[in-house]
Formats: C-alpha cells, structure tokens, sequence
C-alpha cells in the first residue's frame, strides 16, 4: 500500500534549537549546538559552530572551517547540489540558492510530501555563486528580509555605475566601502570588474581569507591586495573595501579624505544610511526584494508558504491573497543582518 502524503506539520517542528526534521533526526541551520545539522550557507547566523555532524555543500563547509575552525563541526559531511542522501526515513538534497558561495536550499522528501527550506536567496544573477534553482514543492519555508513593497532594489549595474563615477569625480580621494566578509565583498568586486574596473583593489585584512577561498573556488576576482600596510597616498583614488565597523574605526584614519560608500539592501532607507555616515549609499542586497520573493513563490507553486526572519506579516497577507495557504514560521536567532564586525556581518 502506497503511504498517504504526510502532513508537514506534524513532522517539522520549530524548538529552541531551531527547525526539527523528526523523521530524519536534523535541524536545518539550528542556533544552538545539535547532534545533526543541515546547514544551508556560511553565514554566522545559519552556521553556528559546535554542532556534532554537519551536512552542507562542499563550499559551506570550506567556509566553516574557515571561519570557525575545529569548532565548524566533529563530522563534516559533504553533500554537493543534486546529489540525495538519505537520513533516517528523509530524502535530503540540496539545490542552489543563489545567496553566496555555497548557499543551498534544503529539499526534504518524506512519505511523499517534500518541504524545500530555502534558507536566504536572491535571484540576481551573480558569477560569485550558483543561480538561484526553482523546486517545486509541497510546501516552501521562505525568508523575508526585505519583505515589504517598499523594498524594490534598483538594478546592481546601476549602483556600481554610481561608485566608478565617484570615482571619476573624485580622483584624490579613496573610496571605503562597507562589505561584509561573506558574498557582499566578493560580489562588489566581481561587479567592478563587469563593469571594466581592472585596477587593484585593495582590501581590510579581515576580508582577505574568504576572497582567497572564493579565487580557490573558481571565482575569478582580478587582482586585489591588502589596505592594511598601505599608507594614504598609496590609497588615494583606490577603492578599498573594508567591514562596516572598520569604517567608523581609527584603521580609516589612514585613508585619503574618505568617500565613505555602503553597500547594503537597507541602504534603500535613507535614515539608516544617515545614521551610518554614509555618504555614497549602493543598494546592493543579497537578499530577494519585494517582487522577487513574490515571484519566487509564484514559480515554486507550493501548496503551503512557511514565512520566517523578516518581515513575515506583509508576505504572508500576500501569499493568503493569492490562494496559498501561509502562516509565520517565527524562527528566533536570525537577524535582519550580521553584526558588523569583521568577519561577522554578512547577511543583507
């Protein structure tokens, strides 16, 4: 007898530790240390240190081991994108997600019900990572960051255009931009270079190892080179991408008369760019906006919509609109962003 289609409710739970598959003995991106893991990508809030076994795409785990050392897990299991593994009565494979490096969606099958968790994901192509892959499913567990209408990210080409003309008008002075360590830096580099800037460019220490990991990968980033030596001459007319907090810190004081550039979804609301200081704001976002969160579930066509860390509310209202069923999933211990401390700090 063929098993009915399970309800996926009654086998994906939310506890403190995070999202539990009960079935297959896994957490998806747990928060506190766990006996399994599945980790859909490297960033801090999704890849915690301390867990026992580990299950990620080769490139995640890379950059764990980076980042976090023997502490990245006791048993690291490799599962590259459409490979299946099976654990405990669960069918697990990962797929592209398009968020940096790595980044996977989470598709979990079992007794003929499959749930995609789609960790964090955009849909802008980016030569930094794998594209974005539709899977349709049951039920599809979506993030909302940057879930509200208002939040419309103007085209990538056009802010870097802004960047290299400020450059252009500003020739005596550097250009400092905030970048977190993971994805952001890598992606704003590739995007210079798209763009036919060929000069050096020159970076905060803290950003060096995962630019490295990244060229190990394949990822072509051109010629950059470490800020930290350099002195305010050598800097001047350069573009130096450095963590936001580094910015604000006395290692900026060694540039010359600073255009101080963020790159950052949240840049598309002028008062946090205010509050930053920031003179030269690029809305650059590694996140899905409004219309390609709501297309992504349009494409995916999912039966059910589990909505979590960010705007939940306004996606789920329309979600409901459209005819799916939707609720907020309201996962703890995932940020809007990172701290942005180097090498903290990578998520918008």
């Amino acid at each position: 007898m063929t098993p009915q289609p399970s309800k996926p409710e009654t086998w994906i739970r939310v506890r403190p530790e995070g999202l539990f598959v009960e079935p297959g003995g896994f957490y998806v991106d747990p928060v506190r240390p766990v006996a399994c893991a599945v980790v859909t990508h490297g960033h801090a809030d999704h890849a915690r240190p301390g867990n026992r076994t580990v299950i990620a795409t080769p490139e995640t785990l890379a950059i764990m081991r980076v980042r976090a050392g023997p502490a990245a897990g006791e048993v690291l299991r490799p599962l590259p994108y459409g490979e299946t593994l099976q654990l405990g009565e669960v069918e697990l494979r990962l797929a592209p997600a398009g968020h940096v490096l790595g980044s996977a969606q989470a598709s979990i099958t079992w007794r003929g019900t499959r749930v995609v968790v789609s960790g964090d994901y955009k849909r802008r192509p980016d030569p930094t990572c794998a594209p974005f892959e539709v899977v349709p499913c049951d039920v599809f567990v979506t993030e909302a960051t940057f879930g509200l209408p208002v939040f419309r990210h103007p085209d990538d080409r056009e802010e870097i255009g802004r960047l290299l003309h400020s450059l252009r008008v500003f020739p005596e002075r550097s250009h400092v931009v905030g970048a977190y360590a993971l994805g952001k830096c890598q992606r704003l580099i590739a995007l210079l270079r798209a763009a036919g800037y060929d000069e050096p460019v020159f970076l905060h220490g803290a950003l060096i190892p995962l630019c490295e990991l990244y060229v190990r990968h394949g990822v072509d980033l051109g010629d950059f080179r470490s800020a930290t030596s350099l002195g305010k001459e050598e800097l001047r007319g350069r573009v130096v991408l450095a963590p936001p907090s580094a910015i604000a810190d006395r290692w900026a004081r060694r540039l010359a008369e600073p255009v101080v550039v963020m790159a950052s979804g949240w840049m598309a609301v002028r008062q946090r760019a205010r509050q930053r200081g920031v003179e030269l704001p690029l809305v650059v976002s590694d996140h899905a906006d409004w219309d390609e969160l709501t297309r992504t579930l349009e494409e995916v066509a999912p039966t059910e919509v589990w909505v979590t860390h960010g705007n939940e509310e306004a996606l789920v209202h329309w979600a409901q609109g459209r005819g799916f069923r939707a609720r907020a999933l309201s996962l703890i211990g995932f940020g809007e962003e990172e701290q942005d401390t180097a090498p903290a700090g990578d998520a918008s």
